[in-house]
């Protein structure tokens, strides 16, 4: 200890005197440093700084904090940039669902404008062009996410924020997905909405287009296609008029027509309707001194009916499968009814209409003591039953209301026989009769 306190007061009188001698330098700075006991004084002693010396380990941790510097900057420059690409996909998908929105609006205002106009066209290009981008857009997300995921492995990468990308970009492949989804149930409405109108659009131009042809090929010389009677002058096998059209499976019908006969006794058949397996579907007869009958499925009722004054007549049959329910009238009166005529059976489709015969067989057969002898005209048939206020106008000439099964049409009706089609206009006719 008293050694070491001689080396410092050595020391201070050596510094003092270099103190002492550097008045009149300004700006010098002397250090001093403390020497071991035992130490030579008269050995130089080592006056380096240490202060400013640094160890490896040191060195190799400033170099570590400078790259995790780096490595952070890097990092926030990279989620900046990928936070910029999220909000442009976003304003994208939100682009392309305003797009979606506006041409759905805007079909669907074309769509309502023009029922008979061009037919909305096919989306398939437009979900498919639609498609294509929402998968440019995926494929985008995913190099992101493929991305974030080597930033992760290759650096230190905050867990709250690559939580926070994943989630965001689950959500948006989940509104992708959710977006074609409903894309794809639009189409297949649109498909659906599409072929509904087609079907409609086609289903009225064949109807008008069967109605002018009927009205092209009738080559008629009548005002119009309706008025025209068949004359069946005589009572033969042979004298007869078919119907072209046939009937379909019915549940009730009404049939309405304009006789004139004179013929005794008996006024024969007007009409029969015949279908394979059964000849007498439908019939209206009467024959020798019976009264007038109505048949169907072979099943008779006696109708009170006389129209052999020579005369003409309006007639109007209605029948109906629940009960078996017929009704008669004669001039728009309804004179009787009746129930229990082949109930519950259907009529049976694909058949014949025969005027003026009856038939043993589907189309054929006659036998000439049941031929209808007089004029017939306005033969309509329709598939449900006509409202007596309906027949009632009809015969009395203030309306007329053409069968939607069996309009009669000049095109719609052939003769054979010797039978023959002229010119009438009924209500004129019977006014002259009465």
């Amino acid at each position: 200890m008293r050694a070491l306190f001689v080396a410092l007061l050595l020391v201070y009188a050596s510094g003092s005197g270099k103190v002492a001698g550097a008045n009149g330098a300004k700006g010098n700075r002397f250090v001093c440093t403390a020497v071991p006991a035992g130490t030579d004084l008269s050995c130089p002693v080592e006056t380096t700084n240490r202060v400013q010396s640094t160890s490896p380990q040191e060195e190799e941790l400033r170099n570590t904090i400078i790259q995790l510097r780096e490595t952070i900057l890097q990092q926030k420059e990279t989620i900046v940039s990928q936070q910029g690409t999220i909000k442009e996909l976003n304003s994208k998908l939100a682009r392309c669902e305003a797009d979606v929105r506006s041409r759905g609006s805007a079909r669907r205002k074309d769509y309502s404008k023009n029922t008979m106009g061009d037919l909305p066209r096919d989306p398939t290009e437009s979900v498919e062009q639609l498609g294509k981008t929402m998968q440019s857009l995926k494929d985008r997300l995913e190099s992101l996410e493929q991305q974030l995921r080597t930033n992760t492995s290759n650096g230190a990468f905050p867990s709250e924020l690559r939580d926070l990308l994943k989630r965001r970009l689950s959500d948006l492949e989940g509104q992708l997905l959710t977006r074609v989804a409903e894309l794809e149930e639009e189409k297949s409405q649109l498909y659906n909405e599409t072929a509904a109108h087609r079907q409609r659009t086609e289903n009225t131009l064949n109807s008008l287009l069967e109605r002018i042809t009927e009205l092209e090929k009738s080559n008629s010389a009548f005002k119009s296609p309706e008025d025209f009677k068949v004359a069946l002058p005589l009572r033969t096998n042979y004298l007869y008029g078919r119907i072209k059209k046939s009937l379909p499976e019915m549940y009730a019908f009404t049939v309405c027509m304009w006789l004139k006969s004179s013929a005794s006794p008996g006024i024969g058949t007007p009409f029969s309707y015949g279908v394979p397996g059964q000849a007498n579907e439908i019939v209206l007869i009467e024959w020798g001194n019976s009264p007038m009958e109505l048949l169907v499925n072979d099943k008779v009722a006696q109708l009170p009916l006389s129209v052999s004054d020579g005369r003409w007549h309006h007639i109007c049959i209605t029948w109906t499968t629940r009960d078996g329910f017929w009704e008669a009238y004669q001039d728009g009166e309804r004179l009787g009814t009746g129930e229990n005529l082949a109930p519950w059976h259907p009529i049976k489709p694909g058949g014949v209409i025969i005027l003026g015969q009856e038939q043993d067989i589907v189309g054929g057969r006659f036998d000439a003591t049941q031929a209808f002898v007089g004029e017939l005209s306005h033969f309509n048939m329709w598939d449900r039953v006509l409202r007596p206020i309906d027949i009632s106008a009809m015969a009395n000439c203030s309306a007329y209301m053409p069968g939607n099964v069996v309009p009669w049409v000049d095109a719609n009706v052939e003769v054979f026989g010797g039978a023959t089609k002229a010119a009438l206009e009924i209500c004129e006719e019977r006014l002259f009769d009465s």
